[in-house]
């Protein structure tokens, strides 16, 4: 049994901080009814696509059944409400306000179900002066001070690969609706959840935190190295870059011998993490005159021997096809209507020593329409071929 198995989830999302949230709770084994529009989710037309399919919408929607409703039309709205009131969480990333508009907001569906969890993910949450913003993930990356805080020393701020601000809130929103079930079972009232993709992503910022809020200073753009410690960062080799991260006194007197430069350990400028990041320009010569005369590999071999921490840089291809990924099962293959077998990154925690993952891939647009109809609304043969010939429902 799956630790969510029984929790039933109206999801009211789109593109990737609510998708993925749903993903997380789909994974866990909770029923996740993805109402959408009937042009789909917008990343149904984003590429890339194998098949018609898209890759972002695949991923992010596995293990979720597919009703698509003209919310614009009472019936509609009827529909969506009636399946709202028979779930335990509802979750949307409408803009702020809009939800409460059209009739589907946390006042309207909880004095109907009292116990219900509402959730909602915007950009920067449903109260404060830039509630209605748009809110991309590049603007709150921009606003948040990562950017500012990314990049090489001297040059131009620089966005994270990926989508940080959209996967952090759709992280603290299945983690929110987690500990709202806990109070819930615990209580027996509901909860209104308001996750912000900026406060999430801010949060996160850990070492910026550390040296404005404690060192009174404006973290500023290092490259590959750590702000903080040192040495702690990409090193050139004869064919590339090794990872090196060394933290404790007992991993830089070893860093330094193996160098061959035990006399380092004792070397006031040097001493602590501290001085060593005061002088990381000098350390550093003196660690690249050891790794530029090696290959990446072999200069692996030898910081392995040492007990020091490093690591090569690999791509996403490299990553993926390693030894742990496949043997962890990192990707997994679902079961598609239309791919045969679609692959997967599923949440990644193991819980008694198993892995759990949705058992199913993403759905067609509309695909599970008339079995939930049936199932919450009691929609019969004769009324879905109604809806659907006045448009209803796809």
């Amino acid at each position: 049994m799956k630790p969510l198995e029984g929790i039933r989830v109206l999801d009211l999302t789109r593109v990737l901080a609510g998708p993925y949230c749903t993903a997380l709770l789909a994974d866990l084994g909770a029923e996740i009814i993805k109402l959408e529009p009937q042009r789909g989710d917008d990343y149904r037309h984003i590429g890339p696509f194998r098949d018609g399919e898209s890759g972002l919408f695949t991923l992010n929607n596995r293990g979720k059944q597919s009703v698509a409703l003209d919310l614009k039309q009472d019936e509609g709205l009827t529909l969506a409400r009636q399946i709202a009131a028979q779930c335990d969480v509802v979750i949307e990333n409408f803009r702020p306000g809009v939800a409460e508009k059209i009739g589907l907001g946390p006042k309207a569906l909880r004095t109907e179900t009292p116990d219900l969890i509402y959730c909602s993910i915007s950009g920067f949450g449903q109260e404060g002066p830039f509630r209605d913003l748009p809110a991309y993930d590049l603007v709150v990356q921009a606003m948040s001070g990562l950017m500012a805080a990314t990049g090489e020393a001297g040059g131009e701020p620089l966005k994270s690969g990926e989508s940080l601000a959209d996967l952090m809130a759709g992280l603290f929103g299945s983690w929110a609706i987690l500990a709202a079930l806990v109070q819930r079972s615990r209580t027996g009232t509901g909860a209104v959840l308001d996750v912000a993709m900026y406060d999430a992503l801010y949060s996160m910022l850990t070492t910026s935190h550390a040296l404005y809020l404690y060192g009174d200073t404006i973290p500023e753009r290092v490259g590959n190295r750590h702000p903080l410690s040192t040495p702690f960062g990409c090193f050139a080799t004869m064919d590339g870059q090794v990872v090196i991260a060394v933290l404790t006194p007992a991993q830089f007197a070893r860093m330094a011998e193996l160098i061959g430069r035990p006399e380092l350990s004792d070397d006031t400028r040097f001493a602590s993490d501290e001085a060593r990041t005061q002088n990381e320009q000098e350390l550093r010569d003196m660690i690249e005159t050891w790794s530029q005369q090696m290959k990446t590999e072999s200069a692996m071999v030898a910081l392995a021997e040492a007990e020091i921490p490093s690591a090569p840089i690999w791509d996403i291809s490299e990553a993926t096809q390693s030894d742990h990924a496949r043997d962890r099962n990192l990707v997994v293959n679902l079961a598609h209507d239309r791919l045969g077998t679609c692959p997967v990154v599923p949440q990644p925690v193991r819980f008694d020593g198993g892995q759990v993952h949705a058992s199913e891939g993403a759905p067609g647009l509309s695909a599970d329409a008339q079995d939930v109809l049936t199932r919450f609304c009691g929609v019969d043969n004769a009324g879905f071929a109604r809806l659907k010939s006045k448009g209803v429902v796809l």
